[in-house]
């Protein structure tokens, strides 16, 4: 993710750490997997991308995506060969310049031969020419490409850039990127960042998006369609670039109506997780089918059907909660999911008391009231859910309960604190459930690990005792001072589907 600069008079010494001595270690091939327990071959090892460079060409009439990747890495071991996550179809691929062979292996792995070995810690450029039509790979059983009716959309979690894109996908690796995108005139692509320019020839127009942030490889998004694209600033100046389909028919006015606010949120989450982090923000609304939403970073992806009942703030507030937590601090395995969606939910019950329908302490007490010690919901882990709950709507009520109980653990100075300083601690890189844990301690000065565990690790209902000691209402619902149900409540369990799609992809990869 850092990039070294090599003076001018070292190229001559840089140049020769590509042949590997003799006497050196041997060099080997990269691992095909980054480490990640949860999906063991996601991401890869041996090396770090620094910046992706992406020209590419999509036709919406026949979904076709032909491309040139340009990654700039370092590598991190002596390299015999290593592997991108990729699945359209490759035509060459050159590493430093020259021709590299490569093969395809297992669900999603593009390995890549370079001519002569690569030693450890050599900058190096590769670049993959490719192309196909994403809507017809699948791996695992699943695809991540939405096809829509005027176009393509890639936006998923954990996986979406294997069908758009050739990358070291997972979130440990970020990186800065420069997506430029030429479709027939009269659509538009919509990706990450600021919109560097737009040129059109022949018949064809080019979108050039750039990312000068680091980002993960599932935070990157293209979108491309017929949309009503509006623009404005946030009172604290940053831009804001917003698409909506043309074909969105009766949510349109609710989807707008919604994501058009985003200014005015993000503004308003400064106050809890502090300074907004980069330098472009907005939404999209494409016309898929899906039911999701998803933090792509600075410009969240929203589903038509997010809208469905009228207008909805509240994702509006969870995708964009996450530009701090999951896109400024991300995951640094899977596993760490809670530090991502814990948090944004949070974020939801906070804008929930600003709206006057329902404080955090309510809509705590209302998720511990309401489900019963022998609901499954229970069993749920959030510190650690496993692969197949990862996305689990425990991950974010049971996740969210946890940050009260914490907070009335700690109190409110050292509990907001806490959550402005963990985004400025952890900027544009990865942390832990136990990272976390251990910050917590030393803002408040408070053991906390019986907390955590009790409340995050434990796959039971914490007894009435635990709750008592932190504060959170123990009357089961239907007796006399049991906490009634928040006026929001309905409107937050409504987003329960922001992240549904991954029960069908775990359902499907067996996981």
């Amino acid at each position: 993710m850092h990039r070294r600069i090599i003076a001018p008079g070292a190229l001559a010494a840089a140049s020769l750490m590509l042949a590997i001595p003799a006497s050196a270690a041997s060099p080997s091939p990269g691992a095909p997997g980054i480490g990640d327990p949860y999906y063991p071959d996601y991401g890869n090892g041996g090396y770090d991308v620094s910046h992706y460079d992406l020209r590419l060409k999509y036709q919406p009439e026949t979904d076709e995506l032909e491309g040139t990747a340009t990654l700039l890495a370092r590598t991190t071991q002596d390299l015999t060969r290593f592997n991108l996550d990729f699945l359209l179809d490759v035509s060459e691929v050159r590493v430093g310049g020259a021709k590299a062979s490569f093969a395809t292996s297992g669900e999603h792995e593009l390995e890549i031969t370079p001519k002569t070995p690569l030693a450890k810690g050599t900058e190096v450029t590769v670049v993959v020419r490719y192309r196909g039509v994403p809507s017809s790979k699948q791996a695992y059983g699943f695809t991540s490409w939405l096809r829509t009716p005027d176009g393509g959309v890639a936006a998923n979690e954990p996986e979406a850039a294997w069908w758009w894109f050739p990358s070291n996908d997972h979130p440990l690796d970020k990186a800065t990127y420069d997506v430029s995108v030429q479709v027939p005139d009269g659509n538009q692509a919509i990706s990450n960042g600021t919109l560097q320019s737009t040129s059109s020839q022949a018949g064809w127009t080019r979108y050039s998006w750039r990312s000068n942030k680091p980002q993960a490889t599932y935070l990157a998004t293209l979108a491309v369609g017929r949309f009503d694209v509006t623009t404005g600033k946030t009172e604290s100046g940053i831009p804001v670039v917003n698409a909506y389909s043309k074909d969105l028919g009766d949510s349109y006015g609710a989807a707008r109506a919604s994501i058009e606010r985003t200014g005015e949120i993000a503004d308003w989450l400064t106050e809890f997780f502090g300074p907004y982090p980069y330098n472009a923000l907005g939404g999209y609304v494409p016309n898929t089918t899906t039911g999701y939403a998803l933090e792509t970073q600075t410009r969240p992806f929203y589903s038509p059907r997010q809208f469905a009942n009228g207008s909805n703030t509240s994702v509006v507030v969870h995708e964009l909660a996450h530009q701090w937590y999951g896109d400024l601090v991300s995951v640094a395995g899977w596993k760490d999911i809670w530090v991502n969606e814990g948090f944004a939910r949070y974020a939801q019950w906070l804008w929930s008391e600003h709206e006057g329908e329902g404080t955090a302490q309510e809509l705590a007490d209302h998720v511990y009231a309401s489900h019963p010690a022998d609901d499954p919901f229970w069993t749920v882990k959030p510190g650690d859910p496993g692969p197949e709950n990862q996305f689990h709507v425990a991950v974010y009520d049971r996740g969210a309960l946890a940050l009260q109980a914490l907070r009335n653990e700690i109190g409110d100075e050292a509990f907001f604190a806490l959550l402005k300083g963990w985004p400025q601690k952890y900027a544009h890189g990865n942390a832990s459930v136990a990272d976390f844990q251990r910050y917590a301690e030393q803002v408040s000065g408070k053991p906390l690990a019986a907390l955590f565990d009790t409340w995050l690790f434990q796959p039971s209902k914490p007894a009435a005792p635990a709750a008592k000691d932190a504060s959170i209402s123990a009357r089961a619902l239907g007796t006399q001072g049991a906490p009634a149900q928040p006026k929001s409540w309905k409107k937050i369990a409504a987003t329960n589907g922001v992240h549904e799609h991954e029960h069908a992809h775990e359902a499907e990869h067996g996981r």
